[in-house]
């Protein structure tokens, strides 16, 4: 079976974005793309209104995706395109259609550059249950989002690609997760830029005054076990450049501050195959709805 990058295709703005995105990843991987359309079958009444007939059906069910894949192929030549069309609840149907994929990429409303996106039920129940990285990318995307300004100040697909962002959990450093990055930072030939966020100890509330030698001591030693972290990585990929940067506060505020600068933002979500439903996770969650930047969430155990 071929190797994919699979896209959730709905015609509406969001999921065009998420399409052109996902065929120049295509690119980059050297692999084919999948579009996936998917539909909801309604009641029998409701298929028979004349508002719902054969043509419309027909032009969603039929022109859209293909269209779309008609489209793709004149403006990435060279990408292999094909179209599936399934009914079903379209979170289950899209996981079902990438659970062979190298990534599913899935379409979100973009909003201001403070709001961010707006992630649907579908999107949120895709990334916390899928066991392949999913990336959310908002609508109004643009292939020169991801690049640096050329010498006249304007963001172009011909200049190089801005950096790639990680939010790093050095406790816990996850291999997936790393992986992707590096290799997401490599195909771009851009930097990486590894974030770590570190806790001041609380103490307004013990009624203590703040200690700036022991918060500089804490940073110190934050900083000394990030580069330990990424030490063996820095030696797999020695030709990308990686930026440390360990900080005091929240994670998700300086990952969603990264992202106005980045050509992706990357995230861990550890897998929980719990009966009581699937997590995505207090930062992941955040970054996915306030970040300016597309936003890979990657699974691991």
């Amino acid at each position: 079976m071929s190797r994919t990058v699979t896209v959730g295709l709905d015609g509406s703005p969001e999921s065009r974005a998420a399409a052109e995105w996902a065929a120049r990843e295509a690119k980059l991987l050297g692999l084919h793309l999948k579009l996936v359309n998917v539909w909801e079958p309604g009641p029998d009444p409701m298929a028979q209104a004349p508002l719902l007939g054969a043509e419309t059906q027909r032009h969603w069910s039929e022109r859209i995706p293909h269209e779309a894949a008609d489209g793709i192929r004149l403006r990435h030549p060279g990408v292999d395109v094909t179209v599936e069309q399934l009914p079903g609840p379209p979170a289950e149907v899209l996981l079902n259609a990438a659970k062979d994929s190298e990534l599913l990429v899935l379409g979100s409303r973009g909003l201001s550059g403070i709001a961010g996106f707006i992630v649907g039920s579908v999107g949120l129940a895709v990334a916390a249950r899928a066991e392949l990285p999913v990336v959310l990318v908002r609508a109004g995307e643009q292939a020169a989002d991801e690049h640096a300004a050329d010498p006249s100040g304007i963001p172009s697909s011909a200049a190089p690609y801005r950096p790639v962002v990680l939010g790093l959990d050095i406790e816990h450093p996850d291999e997936a997760v790393l992986g992707f990055a590096f290799e997401a930072a490599a195909r771009r030939g851009t930097a990486l830029r590894v974030l770590h966020s570190w806790s001041v100890p609380p103490y307004f509330a013990y009624g203590l005054p703040p200690d700036p030698a022991f918060n500089a001591e804490l940073a110190k030693q934050d900083a000394a076990e990030l580069t330990a972290a990424l030490r063996p990585w820095r030696e797999k990929f020695p030709a990308v450049e990686v930026v440390e940067e360990s900080r005091s506060g929240r994670a998700a505020n300086h990952l969603v501050d990264a992202s106005a600068d980045a050509s992706l933002v990357v995230v861990g979500r550890k897998i929980r195959r719990s009966p009581i439903g699937a997590h995505i996770g207090p930062v992941a969650h955040a970054v996915l709805h306030h970040a300016t930047a597309p936003v890979a969430v990657v699974p691991h155990d």
